[in-house]
């Protein structure tokens, strides 16, 4: 299989780019061209040479890549079934019923002024679209604090989808009560909350979350640091609100990288994040004790569905002129999605 992949690689020359997340297996991640996180692949697709990026990620990057890449580019996801849990707990309808009862109960009005509605990368493009139209962005886990610092320049109310977790992470970094930050659940009445609470709260969250960060609990923080003296817990901030008071530092996954890079030899680190990461750092810096802060694993399933077998069969087709599983924006989308993108950029710490 590597060599049908490489072999296919060499025949496509700079006609084709591979773009691997940081969560992909290490049989898929070896081929890419480039590797990140989301928003640095799809700002890597858009400047890339290549006609073709297939993308080793899942449905949404590959969603950004096209509202970002030039009208030449096609972007190409190996298996159409790489999706994201945490986006598709945030479905456009739902999220337009919601803005419609704040609308309703006088909390903004249709274009936004009242409420800032931010939206995190792993969103899907019309959600991006949704906040770009309503005077919104996009945040990653690295500017999730200048996002809510600007919208709150713009309202005195942030709703934030789709990830709970960073956004009740960040809020109280930033000194917001936890009693001032709610959570709309789309499955209840009214999100499952009163009007007085709706109009108290500061942040109002979208009940969804990473399936991977969410299974970090406060008492594995516990047992590790029970097991091994002076290890260092760090955690991405989609993890609980429990599990980040408890650890050491939080931070994206460059942050996370980095402050393991940066560490002297000898250093311990339990990491809360996917685990194929986890295991690269391990390999990457065998001076230092890293390890996942959950000894049974934290696998991304839907990240995991990227193999070999796609990979060649995406990059075969291509040899032989045909483009299987392009993924395309639908142009109005397309372009509220990249101005929500746009005013990200704007915002970056």
């Amino acid at each position: 299989m590597d060599a049908r992949i490489r072999s296919a690689r060499e025949r496509l020359g700079e006609e084709c780019v591979v773009l691997g997340h940081h969560y992909q297996r290490d049989e898929v991640i070896q081929f890419a061209d480039h590797t990140g996180d989301s928003w640095r692949l799809s700002d890597v697709a858009s400047k890339a040479r290549g006609r073709y990026i297939v993308f080793c990620g899942v449905h949404f990057m590959a969603e950004s890549a096209d509202v970002l890449a030039r009208p030449e580019q096609q972007i190409i996801l190996p298996d159409l079934n790489a999706g994201c849990s945490m986006a598709d707990m945030a479905e456009i309808g739902q999220v337009e019923a919601a803005w419609a009862q704040f609308v309703r109960l006088g909390l903004c009005d249709e274009s936004g002024q009242g409420i800032t509605p931010l939206t995190y990368m792993n969103s899907a493009a019309d959600i991006k679209a949704f906040v770009g139209e309503r005077g919104g962005a996009v945040c990653t886990s690295s500017n999730a604090s200048a996002a809510l610092k600007w919208g709150f320049e713009r309202n005195e109310k942030i709703f934030f989808l789709p990830d709970q977790h960073l956004g009740r992470n960040t809020g109280y970094a930033m000194g917001i009560p936890l009693d001032e930050m709610v959570v709309w659940d789309p499955y209840q009445l009214q999100g499952g909350l009163t009007t007085e609470q709706l109009r108290r709260a500061r942040v109002i969250l979208w009940k969804g979350h990473c399936s991977v960060h969410q299974r970090f609990l406060p008492e594995h923080v516990e047992q590790m640091r029970a097991r091994h003296a002076g290890i260092k817990v760090i955690v991405h901030p989609e993890c609980r609100w429990e599990v980040c008071q408890k650890a050491d530092d939080t931070g994206s996954t460059d942050k996370l990288r980095r402050l393991v890079a940066e560490a002297p030899a000898g250093a311990k680190f339990a990491i809360g994040t996917e685990i194929h990461l986890v295991n690269r750092l391990a390999k990457e810096h065998p001076d230092k004790m890293v390890v996942t802060l959950d000894d049974a694993g934290c696998l991304c399933t839907t990240m995991y569905r990227i193999s070999p077998q796609h990979l060649a069969w995406a990059l075969e087709n291509l040899v032989e002129g045909t483009v299987v599983n392009r993924i395309t924006v639908k142009p109005e989308v397309k372009r509220w999605a990249r101005v929500a993108l746009g005013r990200m950029l704007e915002i970056r710490d």
